[in-house]
Formats: structure tokens, sequence, C-alpha cells
């Protein structure tokens, strides 16, 4: 279960950003999670509350921004979601996309004190 891992590093993240902030405990922790991003969101909650205790996080909820997996297609200028298992063909033209616009996202984007 790397989710373990992954919430180890948001907490000691969090904690790092805290501090610099001048707190000294996190309520909660907001992180953007892509659909591509090989992360279980259930997975990374329960390993969350494992990370966080004995921490300046203890009792902090974790918030998961879900982000879609979007491609976008030059032939017709149109952006489809790809799905998961991802399938990069657009729907709107047939014809295969080259760019992926969004859905490998892991990343923190709150920290509340």
């Amino acid at each position: 279960m790397h989710e373990l891992s992954i919430a180890t590093a948001i907490v000691e993240q969090a904690e790092r950003l805290a501090r610099a902030d001048g707190a000294d405990r996190v309520s909660a922790v907001t992180v953007r999670v892509g659909e591509l991003a090989g992360v279980v969101p259930d997975a990374l909650h329960f390993a969350f509350e494992v990370a966080r205790d004995g921490t300046a996080l203890a009792g902090a909820r974790l918030e998961v921004e879900a982000v879609p997996a979007l491609a976008w297609c030059g032939g017709c200028a149109e952006e489809f979601a790809v799905g998961m298992p991802p399938f990069f063909w657009c729907p709107h033209c047939d014809r295969p996309s080259q760019e992926l616009r969004s859905g490998r996202e892991l990343e923190i984007t709150g920290v509340e004190a």
C-alpha cells in the first residue's frame, strides 16, 4: 500500500508548512489527486489517519479533491475525458490524442491551522 508513504509525506510537508506559518497544529489538509495518479482515495484516507497520529496533524481531516483525466485533441480542438482505464482516442473526431491536460496531479493545495 504505497498510500501510506504518500500520507506520511503529506503529514510531514503539512507540518513544515504549518510551522513556517507559526502554527503548532493543523486541522485540515487539502490535496488534489488525479484520476491517473495511481492513488486510491479511500486507502489514502485510511493511511492518513495512521500517519497523523503523534504529529501536529493528530485529529486533522484530509480533504481529497479528485481531478478527472482530460486530454486535448489538436485535430478538432476539443477536450475530452480519458476515463479509467485511460483511452486517448478523441470521441469527437476519432483521432488519437497526444496531450494529457490533467489527471496526474498529486499535490497539497491547502493546510488549515
